[in-house]
């Protein structure tokens, strides 16, 4: 049995599956990965919940799973959250510095930070995050700690990643409903990237798309800190929906039509091919034509890289991202998926790997496994840090606390 204060869990509640990942504390800085649970997801669209009743069952699977792959007792966790309500945007915040010797202190880097985030945003949304990207003394930039140093103006870049209270407090109350509390809420985009991306990349600058079932997740990494995210409320269920209607198909048949035969380009060698459906379920035999299939599989996953680079455009973004681009999540098995990604956001692709992760069994170094080990490390990092823990369930317990990743 493992000593309960050295364990980190992070718990994804995604459209297609409910992933918890038992992390022990190390040396390093990325948790020993000692335990995976893991159950279908049933009530959840698009990333967000619409029947809390069967989730909160899928949640206790998964957790009871994973207690028992890791011999121990969970009694917290980090929850990922997604869905199109998620916003990300940069904002600037100022700070005058009045000590008598205009010494900046600690503290006047936690107002200037706090000054970043009072921002205007909907009546019925909270912040999430407020992530550290740059410094400035005096208008002097590229400062990365200013604690110490002299001057009379401080401002600091941060990003701000918001959502929707409501929304997000579904997800806590599912969780809390079977007697867990939750540590901090995370956006799914952050926490993916944290797993798949090694130090020289976010220095280079990448981008990490998260091809989930009912959300698409992105983060952009430049100079080692997070400069932009987004979400869009497409993914893989859209692919199986599109297949069921363009062959008319049960969603079921769709599925397993996605998965035996899609591919995310075509070829001129599958015009002549066709697929055989045999009879079952009260449904006659039948032909696809697979060029069909792959043709329509290909024009909604083009769509939905052409939506992230369309929103990359207009922040002139493309330019950092010299380590190009990372897949990860279910999607990313898809065959063919990091050809057509290269054609349409014109950057070298490769599918995550897990990265720095001890005891990590090959069986879940796989790339619908990011997020819920990246939470895990999101755990680990936060446990490490000695700065203040704002109060999210505060208000939830003070307004969203505990959000702040430094």
């Amino acid at each position: 049995m493992f000593d309960s204060s050295s364990i980190i869990v992070g718990l994804e509640i995604g459209t297609s599956k409910v992933c918890a990942v038992v992390g022990e504390l190390n040396e390093g800085a990325a948790p020993n990965i000692i335990g995976v649970g893991q159950a279908g997801s049933r009530g959840v669209r698009k990333g967000e919940i619409i029947d809390p009743r069967v989730v909160e069952e899928d949640v206790r699977h998964a957790i009871v799973e994973a207690e028992q792959m890791a011999d121990v007792e969970i009694r917290s966790v980090y929850l990922g959250v997604s869905g199109g309500h998620i916003r990300g945007f940069n904002n600037r915040g100022m700070h005058p510095v009045v000590s008598a010797d205009r010494e900046i202190t600690q503290e006047d880097v936690a107002d200037v930070v706090k000054n970043a985030k009072a921002i205007n945003l909907p009546q019925e949304h909270t912040v999430l995050h407020a992530i550290r990207q740059d410094f400035f003394v005096d208008g002097h930039k590229g400062v990365k700690s200013p604690v110490g140093m002299l001057g009379a103006r401080l401002e600091v870049d941060v990003h701000v990643v918001h959502g929707h209270l409501n929304r997000l407090q579904n997800a806590i109350r599912v969780v809390r409903g079977i007697q867990l509390e939750v540590e901090e809420v995370v956006f799914n985009g952050l926490a993916t990237s944290l797993a798949v991306l090694t130090p020289t990349q976010k220095t280079l600058g990448a981008l990490v798309i998260d091809l989930g079932a009912g959300t698409t997740n992105y983060a952009v990494y430049y100079q080692g800190v997070i400069r932009h995210t987004g979400v869009l409320a497409v993914g893989g269920d859209h692919v199986t929906n599109d297949l069921a209607y363009g062959l008319k198909v049960p969603q079921g048949r769709a599925e397993q039509l996605k998965i035996d035969h899609g591919h995310a380009v075509m070829t001129a060698a599958d015009e002549d091919q066709k697929i055989e459906l045999k009879s079952g379920h009260g449904l006659p035999a039948s032909h696809v034509n697979l060029s069909h299939l792959r043709r329509i599989m290909s024009l909604r996953l083009e769509e939905i890289f052409e939506l992230i680079a369309q929103d990359l455009m207009q922040l002139d973004l493309f330019e950092c991202l010299r380590a190009g681009v990372v897949l990860t999540g279910g999607g990313a098995r898809i065959r063919g998926i990091t050809q057509l990604a290269e054609q349409v956001l014109g950057l070298p692709v490769v599918v995550g790997n897990i990265t720095g992760a001890s005891s990590l069994k090959s069986s879940i170094d796989q790339p619908e496994f990011a997020t819920g080990i990246g939470l895990a490390y999101f755990g680990s990092l936060k446990s490490r840090r000695e700065a203040p823990r704002f109060s999210l369930l505060g208000g939830i317990k003070q307004v969203w606390g505990k959000l702040l990743p430094r």
